[in-house]
């Protein structure tokens, strides 16, 4: 996902390195949110759907985002370092809340706009789908890494990203949403007539569902998967047709024969793995296994890591293969 920063200077006046430290994340929260005028527990909402509250050591996201608040521009400190990434954060919200009046700020269902711009979205829809699951995460409260805050459940003001019609295309499976990656990212192609489909190939994101979405509607990413799925409750959105080539593998040869599912998380947090996304997960690949004659065995639904010449290692330690192979 990419930050747009469009106060880029305002966004670096606001937030020196050295004076963003805080003894814990929970006291990072409250000095951030007091500092740049945010809603505490929706800032804490948007970290926690951005990377449950884990800056995995300042290491990039797949989409370039770095800790908890998946900042991407600014110092190695505020890459790198909890308190100041927090502080980051808080000031790149505020700087797309500039239109609120100060008794507006306290209100979080006011924040939508700037919650859905914090994003990074080029498109609105893509926006949209980023705001409602950290309000979804608000509604629903947070306890993790020492850091708590009430559920509180809001009407987000969705002026100007109110939910689109359904586009008119239809989806290769019935279940997923069609939110189309860029041209740009996938080859054009009329499989399986041009190349069988004999594999199915597992991923996990190292990102968030929206931000991946939006990532793969980048021109410039190169990159994209058939499908996507949302971590809280399984929902699946289709990005290229499943007769087109998504560059997903990092191997020609199996980009031709395979459809690649991506999965909301990380690998090195099995909190992300719930039983919902399993299933929804296991659903769709026994429903491309059926139209295509795929055997349901490890042997064809594998995991990138087992991709030839590549050095990706998901999905991970964390990944239940287990689990996911009895529902399919």
């Amino acid at each position: 996902m990419r930050k747009a920063i469009i106060a880029a200077a305002a966004f670096f006046l606001l937030v020196p390195g050295q004076a963003a430290h805080a003894s814990t994340l929970a006291d990072a929260f409250d000095r951030a949110a007091t500092t740049h005028d945010v809603p505490r527990d929706l800032l804490v909402a948007l970290a926690y759907a951005e990377t449950h509250l884990d800056g995995h050591g300042g290491k990039p996201s797949a989409s370039g985002g770095y800790g908890v608040m998946q900042i991407h521009q600014g110092s190695d400190t505020q890459k790198q370092d909890d308190s100041a990434n927090v502080m980051a954060g808080a000031a790149l919200l505020s700087s797309y809340a500039g239109g609120l009046d100060a008794e507006a700020r306290k209100d979080p269902a006011r924040w939508y706009a700037a919650v859905a711009r914090y994003s990074g979205a080029a498109q609105r829809n893509t926006a949209g789908i980023y705001a409602d699951a950290v309000f979804e995460v608000l509604a629903k409260g947070v306890h993790a890494r020492g850091v708590d805050s009430a559920a509180r459940a809001v009407q987000p003001d969705r002026s100007g990203y109110e939910e689109p019609a359904p586009l008119a295309a239809a989806t290769d499976y019935p279940g997923a949403i069609w939110n189309p990656a860029s041209s740009a990212n996938y080859a054009v192609s009329n499989r399986p007539t041009s190349d069988p489909i004999d594999r199915i190939i597992i991923h996990v994101t190292q990102g968030s569902y929206a931000g991946t979405i939006s990532w793969f509607q980048d021109p410039a990413a190169a990159v994209s998967a058939h499908y996507v799925i949302r971590s809280s409750d399984g929902q699946i959105t289709q990005m290229v047709r499943e007769k087109d080539r998504a560059w997903h593998a990092g191997n020609s040869d199996y980009n031709h024969r395979s459809v690649g599912i991506e999965h909301e998380g990380y690998i090195s947090d099995a909190s992300w793995f719930t039983d919902q996304m399993y299933r929804s997960s296991a659903a769709l690949t026994r429903d491309i296994a059926n139209r295509y004659g795929i055997p349901k065995d490890r042997t064809h639904i594998i995991g990138h890591v087992e991709v030839p010449g590549t050095d990706h290692t998901d999905p991970g330690p964390y990944w239940d293969w287990a689990k996911y192979m009895s529902y399919v």
